[in-house]
């Protein structure tokens, strides 16, 4: 419902968000305030981390790749200087693991771009799942329909590679039965681990690289609640986006990941491999920061003017088909939530995605985001409220897997073209 009054500004209360809303987004009413008033985005710049080669076979033997083991992030910009520094909390910068006992691991296959991301879930964690894309890679997401009879969930597994990459699944599996994690029956434990991919074998050349059982296992291995890594790495390693001018005019794009803490410590973050048919919007500003080129390679040709010109229309236009893209994300929440609200929390978090990426959920697109709700907070929460700050951190962990990535494959970033880093 459309607000008959200015809605409330962020930029209007000290130790919140420093941003102002845009018009388009604002909402009016106690929703809005209680947004307003009480959230802290917590973001920061995050160098690419070192990482540690390590040579596997792959399932077919028919080649070596060389596995990148990469170390969390150790340094992202510190949230406790600066002008935002009262408004952030110690952990502010840690994305995804600012939610208590959550881990990410990230392994990258270095022989061609690609690779899988890990994340570990404590026990009890309850999952969800929405997927609105035209073109899905996904394993275990039935097991999360709310009436279904397994209430939760070990792990979450994003993965480059297509179809093939649901294989990284296995080796998560395999991990977490040597630690005995999983759901108890017949006298032994089966974990649980749902899984999206994207599609990036034509990116980089070798087509046959990509991630199996092993990129899994090295994942979860690797998974730690340090600061999550962001940019060409995981399951971003091989992203790109702005592909409605053919993949000729794409750019680069990698993972994401930002969080959202509340001053009573409810938290809830995100984390994100956008692979995206559409362009990259910052919400703050209504800007593409990445996406479709311009025919000279040098600009930003937004496929919002594209789309309304006619010029997508033209046949030599190569358009981009079912199943070669993909948006695929996770939200967490260390609040107590049924697994309807869960799948709530998911299915909210896709405004995310609407805010953030532009066009979205294409029928070239297989975007799907899983919810975690772990149950550590102690206090009350209204789940409505939690969806709503889903799509928050969805949005800014979008905006970050643009500003964190690096060229790549010929392909330029959003750093090559504006030189901005900045998240919103």
């Amino acid at each position: 419902m459309l607000a008959s009054k200015p809605a409330v500004s962020a930029a209007a209360f000290k130790g919140t968000l420093r941003v102002p809303i845009p018009r388009h987004h604002r909402i009016a009413g106690p929703i809005t305030a209680a947004l307003a008033c009480a959230a802290t985005v917590m973001l920061g710049a995050a160098p690419l981390p070192q990482a540690a080669r390590q040579t596997s076979q792959s399932a077919t033997g028919s080649h070596r790749v060389t596995l990148e083991r990469h170390a969390p992030a150790s340094a992202r910009q510190d949230p406790t200087s600066g002008p935002r520094a009262a408004a952030q909390p110690p952990d502010a910068a840690k994305g995804l693991t600012a939610v208590e006992g959550i881990k990410v691991g990230h392994f990258t296959l270095s022989e061609r771009p690609t690779g899988c991301t890990v994340v570990l879930a404590p026990e009890g964690t309850t999952g969800g799942v929405d997927v609105r894309g035209g073109a899905p890679g996904t394993r275990e997401t039935d097991l999360l329909n709310p009436v279904n009879s397994v209430q939760i969930v070990n792990a979450i597994v994003l993965s480059g590679g297509s179809a093939y990459g649901l294989d990284a699944a296995s080796g998560v599996m395999r991990y977490l039965d040597e630690h005995n994690i999983g759901y108890p029956i017949a006298g032994t434990v089966v974990p649980i681990v749902p899984s999206a991919i994207l599609m990036d074998l034509g990116f980089g050349g070798k087509p046959k690289v990509r991630p199996t059982a092993d990129c899994g296992y090295q994942a979860a291995s690797a998974a730690s609640e340090a600061a999550v890594a962001e940019g060409n790495v995981g399951a971003g390693a091989g992203a790109t986006i702005g592909k409605m001018g053919g993949a000729g005019r794409a750019m680069k794009a990698g993972i994401g990941s930002a969080a959202i803490v509340m001053p009573n410590g409810l938290v809830v973050a995100a984390i994100v491999a956008v692979n995206a048919v559409g362009d990259i919007i910052n919400p703050a500003t209504g800007h593409v920061i990445a996406g479709v080129r311009t025919e000279d390679g040098k600009g930003l040709a937004d496929a919002r003017t594209l789309l309304r010109s006619g010029a997508l229309f033209n046949r030599q236009t190569q358009a981009p088909r079912a199943g070669e893209n993909t948006t695929i994300g996770i939200v967490a929440t260390n609040a107590k939530l049924t697994k309807v609200q869960a799948e709530k929390m998911a299915m909210m978090a896709h405004d995310g995605y609407g805010r953030a990426i532009s066009p979205v959920h294409t029928p070239g697109d297989g975007d799907t985001i899983f919810a975690l709700a772990t149950g550590k907070f102690a206090g009350e929460v209204n789940y409505g409220l939690v969806g709503a700050l889903a799509a928050e951190a969805m949005a800014d962990a979008i905006v970050r897997a643009a500003t964190q990535a690096t060229s790549s494959g010929g392909l330029p970033a959003a750093r090559d073209l504006t030189g901005d880093r900045s998240a919103r």
